[in-house]
């Protein structure tokens, strides 16, 4: 029994215990060799004197950074740049052996030679624009193309904020004033000519409805409509004075 009790003791001192949280992935370290099985969440039992465990994260990381971009015209647009990045679970040992755990270092300078190529081909206002996510699709997929074989995935590229110099930031603000002022201008012109259009169909339709009335108007009918109007008179208990000539009367309250 104590043969037992010494030999677990001994056990217990040459083990050690890591927790592998969600999200993370452990690799086992033995006398400097790095493990190939990957060991997910849970609870990872190693020897403390001749192994360590590696723990790394498999989810969706951001990597901000801050730097000068060069546009077509050479200006040095200053920007700040967000970099959605994952590592590959079953790549994780690749990524340790091959480019240790500083790997944000060269994600950074694969951005760093992808966006001066990319950015390069577009004017500063551009990256002040609807172009920007053009931009943005341009840079990840040139990262991907030099990462993705490492076992890191670029997941998304976002240019959080576009810093131009000054008097180029003043000559888009005045142009883009310039648009809206003419759109505004449009917009009122337009108006004018349909409001224009509308009082000439309503004249015409005033100027028709007279001459159809006109045109209608015969002795015949004028006198039918007075007799119309006498009966309607008749029927009032106020006392009027009615002046005629025979043929068309007139009335004085």
């Amino acid at each position: 029994m104590k043969q037992f009790i010494y030999l677990s003791a001994i056990c217990l001192l040459f083990t050690n215990c890591v927790t592998i949280k969600p999200g993370e992935v452990g690799l086992k370290q033995k006398l400097g060799k790095l493990s190939e099985k990957v060991h997910p969440q849970g609870p990872v039992f190693f020897n403390p004197f001749i192994s360590r465990i590696i723990r790394t994260s498999i989810q969706t990381r951001n990597l901000e950074l801050s730097l000068n971009l060069p546009s077509k015209e050479g200006l040095s647009i200053n920007s700040q740049i967000s970099i959605l990045y994952r590592l590959e679970k079953t790549e994780v040992v690749k990524i340790v052996n091959d480019l240790g755990l500083n790997y944000e270092g060269i994600i950074a300078n694969v951005f760093r030679s992808a966006s001066a190529d990319v950015c390069s081909q577009y004017f500063a206002k551009d990256m002040h624009s609807g172009k920007r996510s053009d931009i943005e699709s341009d840079i990840q997929k040139r990262m991907s193309n030099n990462l993705l074989n490492k076992g890191i995935v670029i997941e998304s590229v976002l240019m959080k904020s576009i810093q131009l110099p000054q008097g180029l930031s003043q000559s888009i603000e005045s142009k883009l004033q310039a648009e809206q002022d003419a759109m505004r201008m449009e917009f009122v012109l337009k108006q004018e000519k349909f409001e224009a259009e509308r009082k000439i169909i309503e004249a015409t339709g005033t100027r028709d409805a007279q001459k159809i009335i006109s045109e209608g108007l015969t002795d015949e009918i004028l006198k039918l409509r007075s007799i119309d109007a006498f009966n309607e008179l008749s029927k009032s208990p106020n006392a009027k004075i009615i002046v005629t000539d025979g043929k068309a009367p007139f009335l004085i309250n």
